[in-house]
């Protein structure tokens, strides 16, 4: 019995504070008021005590969150606020060439989807899901990308692609109850566009979106004071909300955290803490956010004492045990002390001034989620002088909370970690009488001029305990100024360092400085052939090009070649003679083309030299016809000849009648019909097989009948 009395006397009067526990041991260890409840929680308690000796995950840092995850029936994740996250596969397959992915993004109802990420790349969804935006994700009019989403309802509905793709692995009663999950479709497009559709190859999603909703006691017209219809019993009536308080309240309530209920609550003062983190601030920029908003996201296996002590570090919540046995909390703000001890009631104090070289922190970092940088964690402006003292030695501490989503916020906690850091710690133990309250007090005054408190301030930071033999009570704390949660933005908020923009990927470049021309080569058989030459701006040997060209005729298919590594010209094969053709020029780099450059049109030409000009040219006239007459020119690139007629001795303006082909060196003729009466003009040309003409020779006058 004495080992029980000796163990109660150091124990009882416990404050839950961030630093110490979360609710689940707190309903053990802190003081119950009756001997009979502080027994009953003894033995309880030594169970909770075994239970923390297993190790439990920690909480997931916001980086965990970019990837999906894929493991056997991985631990639900919670969302509360707005963060940025994967989530969890539960379905991955494949059906003619379209894969469907399942993820779950959160084990409990949320509030909605604010954005859609694809390899951290914001997407634009049309009304059907489909991604629309960024352009590479369409190709040909087709969306190769479809998201669709759940909430998480009561009861939910069966992806119905994923039902009609595969009925006997995905039915109907897959509908995912309570479970706020993603369906993403990714249609396998053909190989020659698949990196250019996909850059990061397969799709990997991620979003941003509205969590949990949370019961305000503030809107339940059953709680005095309150107004509205949410009720703690019908999660269906809450709302969503970012505010610390609410989630830490709901954490306290729900399995995965403090297993205690709603009903274990004292809502008065989770009302006011309620409205203390939604209290207005103004930043350094002179706008105005609420004082304790944020957001975060962890698994139902994660230690739910770590999970409490980070909302409670967020909005300077400290949580604690009524002598009524109900929970009730300590906003984040000052409140002028009702206890006030004198030398007359304390019978031990110790102050240390904590002035020591080594224990003083010159400055506080700060890391916090950036919401404007995609919820990345980044540092806040330093709180403070690292290099204040002349020994040139840095003494920095760091706060990092995941629950923080402000600059302003994260500045404001920094300042408050800087006093207490630095602040005189005390040690106090007093009579009974005057301090049996302080164990539901977070600040009290005491007066002790000859150790230098003077009407101090006094921040409990230690549990409460209370010597039941001597009737004495002791707790530790930090000095503390009446103005602690002061903050002037203006002057210490600092400006947070330049954020990183995410690098968008621009693509391949166009190339530059693209000229083709038809040249032409000597072939078997001594005739000639054309062929095209592009060249361009030189970028280096780390992209490919390709010049794609075809008939404007359309007689015949695209064709295309590439450029040899390293070089910046490029030839195509033959041409068919005389035809016209449009060219353009793309760049190839890690698998992804350019844009084609703007097309070139271009004539082939097999023999650009033109033959010899045809001799003896004559014409006479008859009955609505025209004999000519002519010697071929002794060219061996000859082809035939045109015959141009005008009404006017000039070979501008004549019209071309017939063409006549032969051979060369030979004398040769050509009747031509169908003419009308009058005096005509003959023009003959002789061309080669590829068109190119010599100059005309005229025939002179003659009378048509």
């Amino acid at each position: 019995m004495e080992t029980v009395v000796g163990i109660l006397e150091s124990i009882a009067l416990t404050i839950v504070a961030s630093i110490g526990t979360t609710s689940v041991i707190a309903s053990n260890l802190i003081y119950l008021g009756t001997m009979a409840a502080l027994y009953g929680g003894l033995a309880y308690g030594a169970g909770v005590l075994q239970s923390l000796l297993v190790q439990k995950p920690a909480i997931p840092r916001p980086d965990d969150g970019s990837y999906n995850l894929k493991q056997n029936v991985p631990p639900l994740p919670i969302v509360y606020g707005r963060v940025k996250k994967g989530g969890d596969y539960v379905f991955l397959e494949q059906s003619g060439g379209t894969a469907f992915h399942i993820i779950v993004w959160s084990g409990r109802r949320i509030h909605g989807f604010f954005q859609h990420f694809l390899h951290d790349e914001d997407v634009i969804l049309d009304s059907s899901g489909d991604v629309s935006g960024p352009d590479h994700f369409r190709k040909g009019g087709t969306n190769y990308v479809n998201i669709q989403t759940r909430l998480g309802l009561d009861a939910e509905s069966a992806y119905g692609d994923a039902t009609a793709a595969f009925p006997g692995a995905w039915t109907l009663d897959h509908r995912g109850d309570g479970l706020a999950s993603v369906l993403m479709r990714v249609q396998t497009p053909p190989d020659k566009y698949y990196m250019q559709v996909f850059p990061n190859q397969m799709p990997e999603h991620s979003a941003v979106g509205d969590g949990a909703l949370l019961y305000d006691p503030r809107k339940d017209s059953e709680q005095p004071g309150g107004i509205g219809s949410h009720r703690w019993n019908d999660p269906n009536s809450w709302q969503f909300s970012r505010n610390i308080a609410l989630m830490r309240l709901d954490h306290l309530a729900q399995p995965f955290g403090g297993k205690l209920g709603f009903e274990r609550m004292y809502m008065p003062e989770w009302m006011h803490a309620a409205d203390v983190c939604d209290q207005i601030v103004t930043n350094r920029s002179g706008g105005t956010e609420p004082r304790y908003h944020g957001g975060m996201w962890f698994r139902t296996n994660n230690d739910p004492v770590e999970v409490g002590r980070t909302l409670d570090e967020a909005a300077e919540l400290i949580v604690y045990e009524r002598s009524d046995g109900l929970i009730g909390v300590h906003a984040g703000e000052y409140v002028t002390p009702d206890i006030r001890l004198t030398e007359a009631d304390i019978f031990a104090i110790e102050v240390d001034k904590n002035k020591r070289l080594a224990s003083t922190v010159l400055a506080v970092r700060g890391r916090y989620q950036n919401p404007a940088s995609r919820y990345n964690t980044e540092d806040a402006a330093l709180y403070g002088d690292p290099y204040a003292e002349f020994d040139d030695t840095e003494r920095t501490k760091t706060l990092d909370n995941v629950a923080i989503q402000s600059h302003n916020h994260c500045q404001r906690k920094q300042k408050l970690t800087f006093i207490r850091a630095n602040a005189r710690r005390v040690t106090i133990t007093a009579d009974y009488s005057a301090a049996k309250s302080c164990a539901y007090r977070r600040f009290v005054q005491v007066h002790y001029p000859r150790r230098g408190l003077v009407e101090a301030t006094i921040e409990i930071t230690s549990t409460v305990s209370l010597d039941l033999r001597n009737m004495r009570i002791s707790f530790s704390g930090i000095v503390v100024p009446s103005n602690l949660y002061a903050f002037n933005a203006a002057a210490e908020e600092g400006e947070p360092g330049a954020s990183i923009p995410p690098i968008e990927s621009g693509g391949v470049s166009v190339p530059a400085g693209f000229v083709v021309e038809v040249r032409n080569e000597v072939v078997t058989g001594g005739s000639t052939a054309a062929y095209l030459f592009g060249e361009w701006d030189d970028l280096g040997d780390t992209l490919r090009y390709e010049m794609e060209y075809e008939r404007t005729s359309g007689s015949t298919g695209v064709q295309s070649v590439f450029a040899a590594d390293g070089e910046n010209f490029v030839r195509s094969g033959y041409l068919v003679d005389g035809q016209q053709y449009r060219v353009r020029l793309r760049a190839w780099g890690g698998g992804t083309p350019s844009n084609w450059t703007d097309y070139q049109l271009v004539t082939a030409v097999a023999d650009p030299i033109a033959p010899g000009v045809v001799t003896g040219a004559a014409a006479s006239g008859g009955a609505g016809q025209a004999n000519f007459s002519w010697v071929a020119p002794n060219s061996a690139n000859y082809t035939a000849v045109r015959i141009y007629i005008n009404a006017s001795n000039t070979f501008s303006g004549a019209m071309l009648v017939a063409t006549e082909y032969g051979p060369p060196n030979i004398a040769d003729g050509r009747v031509v019909t169908g003419l009308t009466a009058g005096t005509k003009y003959g023009f003959l040309v002789a061309i080669n097989a590829s068109g190119v003409p010599s100059a005309e020779a005229a025939t002179g006058s003659f009378v048509v009948t």
